[in-house]
């Protein structure tokens, strides 16, 4: 039994364990607590996944970015990370999160998601390459750096540049 809820101060500590197992390092701990600690930071969109409601085993994470078009700048969300401990990767949590996030991110009025991800992963629920939406980046990453309309046509006619915080390193 997996729920999803929102982070909880009390959780941080948890949290980074879960992002240290997943991703086997600290850049993603970093990340996070830059993250929670900026105007970018959505404490909606900060989740965890508890198995037998007790137990974190899963981190998501969408944080606010700008989409810089020619006429304005767009607000938009990074999905960034989603982390789920080594045990349990591959039996639904990850996808149980971005599933819940993406609702949440819907619900609180949110219009679009970026994501630098597995280009074989993230299509199943929805995205597709930011290219074909004519979006850039500041990564090199082809097909794997990637965009989901949270509402229908969204993106018609934009144009542009995606543009991250700097707790993303870039």
């Amino acid at each position: 039994m997996i729920e999803v809820r929102e982070e909880k101060g009390q959780d941080h500590e948890e949290v980074s364990t879960i992002l240290r197992k997943a991703f086997d390092g600290e850049d993603e701990v970093k990340l996070v607590s830059e993250i929670r600690e900026s105007t970018h930071f959505i404490p909606e969109l900060s989740l965890v996944a508890l198995h037998h409601r007790r137990d974190p085993v899963g981190y998501i994470l969408f944080s606010e970015i700008t989409i810089s078009t020619e006429k304005e700048n767009l607000t938009s969300l990074a999905l960034a990370p989603v982390a789920v401990v080594p045990e349990l990767q591959g039996e639904g949590v990850g996808s149980l999160l971005i599933k819940d996030g993406l609702m949440r991110a819907t619900s609180l009025g949110y219009r679009h998601v970026v994501v630098l991800g597995h280009k074989e992963y993230y299509p199943r629920f929805g995205f597709v390459p930011a290219s074909e939406q004519n979006l850039s980046g500041p990564f090199d990453a082809g097909d794997a750096f990637m965009v989901k309309e949270l509402k229908k046509d969204a993106l018609k006619d934009v144009s542009g540049e995606v543009i991250y915080p700097k707790a993303f390193g870039v």
